[in-house]
């Protein structure tokens, strides 16, 4: 039996028949709504109460890392999201993106920190199809069959005896499915003190992260290293971390151009140096890796 697939995408410009969009400013470096944005939103909502809602977009100026930006612009998204709903119609398939710092900012920095709306009036919701460049194309039904991971795995030492290790299929699940553009820390990977040696606990972590990249042939990732602590990575340990877990993977027959790594010292800290302490240091201290692809 066929199904009606819906395929389409959002944009953004205005022109004859297009969405409307509101904006609500912050303050630098806060995801908070002011009282006087809040009064804002209130006095919009009830003007536009039969309106509907297809889009939460997040900004933030270019102060801070990157890192922080993205998660400050999220943060901004949810807070405007948290006032608005149950008070006004949302589409349910309605975009929330965050792009930080990455679109073309204003010379005025104020105007940068903002969480942008998108909505359709009343009298247009009769043409959002079309207003949202929706096309309906006739398809069979694409099933999907779900990726089983072991939950364990033999792993034989030098000695050659062998190792038994547990592994965690909600983190391989989670790898399996993440998006381009993607960043997952790799938890429980650790490296013997200013090393680029693995400790043998985190054994799992890299089978883990092999056996996704074995069971998604299209799956294809950059692996970052990060340090903490040192404002300069003299020895390029971050680097040499990274280039640890790519010759893992390439030893097991993962072909070389689904990988890449790159060591960013600490140039991409959580915390700013110098951390206040280990629970910072050890967030800062990192591998983590980008989808590159993954269809």
């Amino acid at each position: 039996m066929k199904q009606l697939v819906l395929l389409y995408f959002i944009i953004f410009a205005q022109n004859a028949f297009c969405q409307e969009q509101f904006n609500i400013l912050f303050d630098s470096n806060k995801f908070e709504v002011s009282k006087s944005e809040l009064s804002k939103i209130q006095a919009w909502i009830k003007v536009n109460s039969d309106a509907k809602i297809v889009a939460i977009n997040g900004f933030t100026d270019e102060d801070g890392t990157s890192r922080f930006n993205d998660s400050l612009a999220k943060k901004r998204v949810q807070s405007v999201l948290n006032i608005v709903k149950n008070k006004i119609k949302i589409r349910d398939d309605f975009k929330s993106r965050s792009f930080g710092e990455n679109f073309a900012q204003s010379k005025i920095k104020s105007e940068n920190r903002k969480v942008t709306v998108f909505f359709i009036l009343k009298k247009d919701l009769n043409r959002e199809n079309e207003i949202l460049k929706i096309q309906t194309i006739e398809n069979k039904p694409v099933i999907k069959t779900p990726k089983i991971f072991p939950e364990k795995v033999s792993f034989e030492n030098p000695d050659g005896s062998v190792l038994e290790l547990q592994l965690d299929n909600q983190f391989m699940k989670t790898i399996d499915e993440a998006k381009v553009g993607e960043k997952l820390k790799l938890d429980n990977l650790n490296f013997e003190i200013n090393t680029f040696i693995i400790t043998n606990k985190s054994r799992p972590k890299l089978f883990e992260l092999l056996t996704v990249l074995q069971q998604n042939p299209k799956l294809k990732i950059e692996i970052q290293g990060n340090l903490c602590c040192q404002p300069i990575d003299r020895v390029n340990l971050s680097t040499e971390r990274a280039k640890a877990i790519y010759s893992f993977l390439t030893y097991y027959k993962i072909e070389k151009n689904r990988l890449t790594y790159k060591g960013f010292g600490s140039t991409n800290p959580i915390f700013a140096l110098p951390e206040k302490n280990e629970e910072e240091r050890a967030a800062n201290r990192r591998v983590e890796i980008l989808i590159l692809e993954n269809e």
